[in-house]
């Protein structure tokens, strides 16, 4: 029976002792071979889960595959600390935000150092160390001075549980991110970022970021969705006249200005709608008491286009009108529409309910005009989207295909000065200012008459006072006594700090950068990015697809434009590994169950362990604390040690793909383990200790060795499937190799050969099952104590090279039979052996063959009348 207990904690004290992962340096000039593999840093919320787990062993795995290799390897470990759940535990447990925090974060590192992951600890961060955000001040403050950072009124997304604003980003489904809260709109001084003056460099450079299989690259999806995100449109603004009849409210403008990407559709207006905080909309307020009634109602519905798009489309016909830009004769009524955002294009809209679902469902619900002016040779039913059809109803455009009416109508409106091109972008400016206590002071500073003005640098950091009540509603910095009255430090006046906290998306929008030098006075040393920067490989979920990942880019950009480094991308991989699932249990009265709670009988019927009722086993799904279908990792690690938990996780499933709990497929990587090691104590019975690896130029015993040349093929198999990043498939590939060494046991292989065979069968299931190798290694080769690594391979091409092929036979198509084959066999013999093959007669029967079509070296299909 193999030891895992012992054998885990002698290698894990070992690597202490020789430093293992302690970072090696490197130079500019020197970065051929440099490695920098990072996982996102998680938040200290007090236990890892099993997410945590598959997503530091994916990590982990190629570190150690990387440093077998000869890279010199970055791999460091931080924690994201700011936010939110600290002052909710805070207000519950009467504990402060530090201390909760920093337990949690001792609690977690010493698991994370438990599981025996390659992290250089000398690297480690927290963001919310006075160090970490005093650097990040003065980011903020050097960003503030490239003009890139201004405050202003805005609607805002307002989380009433939190007491926070929300990004856009943070909303989902009309609800906030963290608390689950219904989000509602407030008008608030936002520190906001200039993001959208790199919108198109954002969207130009996913074309760099293209997946290929032999150099990285991001998912598709990723890219889709940031492309989606920043959203570009183009289009033309266009001047609707107003009306000025006996509602008209004195509007200064005498036009109404409306974007759109459709302005071929114009001859099918029915109406325009505005924001609920469209100045003509605020203006109309004052006058009409329903008009203001109704815009309080838009104000509780979140400022996200998805949150927009989900309500009940409603409107308020304000009486007010405008001439159609393209047929000054067609008279359009104005509403206010709680659909349509300040914050995209003009803020207003003109509805084509014909070939629009959002503008069709208000149409209808108000009795509006349905004009259709493209013909559509697939559907006549209201509404639908056509972009290839011919133009009807629409005067000098009729007979036009679409684009060539867009481009007539464009030439028309911008000859007729009542319209020009522009192009748009859906992505808006981040707002990184948040109303709570726990998170980087904002280093600004409000003087009655000096304005608002940066604390000077050698202030810096602007450190959070530990004396905060968080018993007061609202941001606890905004209430202190003393922490934000201060003397303006350039006219030396009473004035106040700047109350608000920095998005935590500020800090993990940088902290790769901080790795490269953790302890350097500067907040980033630029020689370290130019020998360690870009990261080669991220790994983290897909959720952060849009947030943290768009946000990063960004900031680095922003900071090669700063001076500070000399990239424009932070990351040349991504990997966005799947869930980690399991069943979730719940008894007849909703009441939700751990697994370890639940006895599940050989029929699938499921009862409760303390007093035997019924449990229904829901579904498989993402482990969550409220679902309760949670599996502690430290449990199953004392069980079945850390090396038999990292090859199930690693095993059948690939990285991205969700990853079902299965006890069965766990148990199955254990016996392996000891399967393995048996094999092992069989070979030193036979072999004894192996003294060296004898490369030996005997030509003779390597044409005869079979099992050799088997070896160096999978090894070339396994090279691949780590290249690729496809772990499952390297280790079905060993699992294929043991079993072919264990078919030669018991033959007389010589022991130069052998050793080959069992130093490579060791060596590629080390980056997997690295205690184990080691051990393993240590027991049958002659090699020091002190070992701590295992070099990777070295193939031999002229063994590796395949001189036999799997043959698929088929009958009229289907699959019946296959053989192996030397390569090159002539078609008249594959002929011979397939059709004389007695389980492919029995499909042929008494049919006629009529003919034989052969690919070479790969297929037989035999085809009957």
């Amino acid at each position: 029976m193999y030891s895992f207990k012992s054998v885990e904690e002698k290698w894990q004290k070992i690597w202490i002792q020789n430093n293992t992962n302690v970072t090696p340096s490197i130079s500019p000039t020197d970065r051929d071979n440099k490695c920098y593999v990072l996982e996102m840093l998680p938040y200290p919320s007090g236990k890892i889960h099993m997410g945590h787990v598959r997503n530091y062993c994916i990590g982990d795995v190629l570190v150690r595959y990387k440093k077998a290799l000869g890279y010199k390897v970055l791999h460091p470990m931080g924690w994201d600390a700011f936010g939110m759940p600290a002052e909710n535990a805070a207000i519950q447990n009467g504990t402060h935000p530090k201390v909760w925090t920093y337990q949690n974060i001792e609690e977690m590192k010493n698991t994370i150092i438990s599981l025996g992951l390659s992290y250089d600890w000398d690297r480690e961060l927290a963001t919310c160390s006075e160090e970490y955000y005093g650097h990040e001040q003065r980011l903020f403050i050097e960003i503030y001075e490239k003009g890139l950072v201004y405050r202003k009124e805005s609607w805002v997304n307002w989380d009433p549980v939190d007491n926070t604003v929300l990004a856009n980003e943070q909303v989902i489904d009309g609800k906030g991110w963290r608390s689950g809260a219904d989000v509602v709109k407030k008008q608030l001084p936002q520190w906001c970022l200039r993001i959208t003056q790199y919108a198109e460099e954002l969207l130009r450079n996913l074309a760099t970021l293209k997946s290929d299989v032999n150099c990285g690259g991001w998912p598709e999806k990723v890219l889709t969705m940031q492309e989606n995100w920043i959203g570009k449109s183009d289009g033309m603004s266009i001047k609707f006249k107003i009306i000025k009849n006996s509602n008209y409210v004195g509007y200064p403008e005498d036009n109404l200005v409306i974007f759109t990407t459709r302005p071929e559709t114009l001859f099918g207006a029915s109406f325009c709608a505005i924001a609920c905080n469209h100045p003509l909309a605020l203006l109309i307020a004052q006058e009409n008491k329903a008009a203001a009634t109704f815009i309080s109602e838009c104000q509780k519905i979140p400022t996200t286009e998805c949150s927009q798009s989900i309500v009940e489309k409603k409107g308020f016909n304000t009486g007010m009108f405008v001439s159609n830009a393209i047929n000054q004769d067609d008279v359009l009524p104005i509403f206010i529409a709680n659909f349509v955002l300040m914050e995209y294009g003009t803020g207003a809209i003109f509805g084509c309910p014909a070939h629009d679902e959002r503008d069709f469902e208000f149409a209808t619900k108000y009795n509006l005009p349905i004009r259709s002016v493209i013909s559509s040779s697939k559907s006549d039913s209201l509404p639908y989207v056509c972009t290839n059809g011919m133009m009807i109803n629409s005067g000098f455009l009729n007979g036009l295909s679409v684009a060539d009416a867009r481009t007539t109508v464009c030439n028309f409106l911008e000859k007729a000065l009542l319209g020009t091109r522009e192009t748009t972008y859906r992505l808006r400016d981040w707002s990184v200012s948040r109303q709570r206590y726990w998170g980087c002071p904002i280093p600004m500073i409000h003087c009655k008459k000096c304005g608002i003005v940066t604390v000077p640098k050698k202030d810096l950091p602007i450190v959070l006072p530990d004396d905060v009540d968080f018993s007061v509603p609202g941001n606890p910095l905004d209430h202190h006594p003393t922490w934000k009255y201060v003397k303006c430090p350039y006219c030396g006046t009473d004035a106040e700090r700047e109350t608000d906290t920095l998005d935590t998306f500020f800090e993990s929008s940088w902290y790769f950068l901080r790795y490269c030098s953790p302890h350097d006075d500067e907040p980033i040393n630029k020689k370290a990015i130019e020998a360690w920067m870009p990261v080669d490989v991220y790994i983290g979920g897909i959720e952060h697809a849009v947030l943290h990942l768009l946000y990063a880019r960004f900031f680095t950009m922003v900071l090669s434009d700063c001076g500070y480094i000399n990239i424009r991308e932070p990351f040349t991989t991504l990997l966005t590994q799947g869930m980690v699932c399991h069943t979730s249990f719940q008894d007849d009265s909703g009441k939700w169950l751990y697994p370890n709670e639940v006895e599940i009988e050989k029929d699938g019927k499921c009862f409760a362990v303390d007093d035997g009722r019924h449990v229904t086993a829901v579904r498989s799904e993402k482990m969550s604390k409220s679902k309760k279908n949670l599996i502690d990792p430290e449990q199953i690690i004392s069980t079945y040690g850390l090396d038999a938990l990292r090859i199930f996780i690693m095993s059948d499933t690939p990285y991205e793909k969700d990853f079902d709990w299965n006890t069965d497929a766990l148990d199955g990587a254990w016996r392996y383990l000891n399967k393995m090691w048996r094999l092992c104590e069989r070979i030193n019975a036979k072999y004894k200790i192996f003294t060296e690896v004898l490369y030996k130029n005997d030509s003779a015993a390597i044409d005869s060795s079979h099992i050799l040349k088997v070896t160096h093929c999978y090894l070339k198999k396994i090279n691949t499937a780590f290249d690729q990043i496809v772990f499952h498939k390297a280790i079905a590939f060993h699992r294929e190799l043991t079993r072919a060494i264990e078919g030669v046991l018991n033959e007389d292989v010589p022991v130069h050969i052998m050793a080959e065979v069992i130093n490579i069968w060791i060596r590629v299931f080390a980056p997997f099952a690295p205690h184990f190798a080691l051990e393993a290694y240590q027991f049958l080769f002659s090699s020091p104590e002190t070992i701590d690594l295992l070099h990777w391979p070295t193939l031999r091409s002229e063994l590796a090279r395949e001189d036999t092929a799997t043959i698929a036979v088929q009958v009229n198509g289907r699959l019946r039979h296959t053989f192996e084959s030397h390569l090159g066999r002539s078609d008249d013999e594959l002929k011979e052996i397939s059709l004389s093959n007695e389980h492919v007669k029995k499909f042929i029967k008494c049919n006629t063959v009529k003919k034989v079509i052969i690919v070479p070296d790969k297929l037989v299909n035999i085809v009957t009348e």
